[in-house]
């Protein structure tokens, strides 16, 4: 079962985790314009990377 990235909860496919933050009528292109500007206020907080192919060591 995979969880919900923004609620504690199960992943219901809802698809609010690929909304763009500036926009809700807009799926996210990763345009970063949402953590532009003052560094002091804006981050990302990475919990988990996803790789689409099998990494080798």
């Amino acid at each position: 079962m995979k969880e919900c990235v923004l609620e504690h909860k199960a992943c219901e496919y809802c698809g609010e985790c690929l909304l763009c933050d500036m926009n809700s009528n807009k799926k996210c292109d990763n345009c970063m314009k949402c953590i532009e500007g003052e560094s002091n206020y804006r981050g990302i907080k990475i919990d988990e990377v996803q790789y689409d192919e099998p990494q080798s060591n």
